[in-house]
């Protein structure tokens, strides 16, 4: 059975800065976790695999070459990207109907699976509206149903949960956790939370400064981890703010005696 992704020795260079260093490892899975920090290399690797940019090595998704043959694994990949691209002025409607159609979908039933996509994103009531006015909990939704608008097989989501609040963050997991069973994709879920990643992952790739340091299942990692440490840390005002603040970095955070 051909793995989701399968990487050989890839790398990518910008000038003096390598962004991927020769990374070899099979991503398999129902929602794999990609997980780093901010300039991990997690971003790149994904465009890579989508054919957006070239590199060195070898990259497989789906069994297709990601040099020679990227338009083919577009046609078949959903991509969320971490960076909003809207046209001013644009609805919901307009914006799935056009990625629909970008991937060859005649324009009736790219409107039908517009319509469908963002029923599944919660957005149905607002779909008309311009994108402009909308949250930023409501343009990730938007950003998620652009995705699945052609029914991929894999979807590859770039910080999807990145500027939600703690309750638009946990909405937004829920879409993603059900989207296997309810969609039948499987799932590349790029974040810097570790929190989200053993929310709803099965397995995980932690990328740091373009290298591979971990793969394989979530258990593994909780073992590979060992034993927590924990900070207490005693504040004078805005504990709940704080707490916020710190799990929105990435952190595993617990407020005992909020204050006002």
């Amino acid at each position: 059975m051909t793995a989701l992704i399968e990487l050989e020795r890839l790398s990518k260079r910008y000038a003096a800065i390598t962004a991927l260093n020769e990374i070899t490892t099979t991503i398999d899975g129902q929602i794999i976790g990609l997980l780093g920090p901010n300039g991990a290399g997690k971003s790149t690797l994904l465009k890579c695999l989508l054919g957006l940019l070239p590199f060195e090595g070898r990259a497989r998704v789906l069994g297709l070459d990601a040099m020679t043959q990227g338009g083919e694994i577009r046609d078949r990949v959903g991509y969320m990207p971490e960076q909003e691209a809207f046209l001013a002025g644009m609805t919901a409607v307009e914006l799935c109907t056009y990625a629909a159609e970008l991937s060859g979908l005649p324009r009736t039933e790219a409107m039908q699976r517009a319509h469908a996509a963002l029923y599944y994103a919660g957005l149905e009531e607002k779909r008309y509206q311009p994108i402009d006015g909308y949250s930023t909990g409501m343009k990730q939704r938007v950003k998620l149903a652009q995705a699945l608008v052609h029914d991929p097989e894999i979807l590859f989501l770039d910080e999807p949960t990145n500027g939600l609040d703690p309750r638009s963050r946990e909405e937004m997991l829920e879409l993603i956790v059900e989207l296997p069973v309810r969609r039948n994709c499987a799932i590349v879920l790029s974040t810097h939370l570790l929190p989200d990643v053993e929310r709803i992952c099965d397995q995980a790739m932690i990328m740091h400064h373009g290298t591979v340091r971990f793969a394989g299942t979530i258990d593994a990692l909780r073992g590979a981890r060992g034993r927590d440490s924990e900070l207490f840390v005693e504040v004078k005002a805005e504990a709940a703010r704080l707490g916020d603040a710190l799990t929105a970095a990435g952190a595993i955070c617990r407020v005992t005696s909020p204050v006002a």
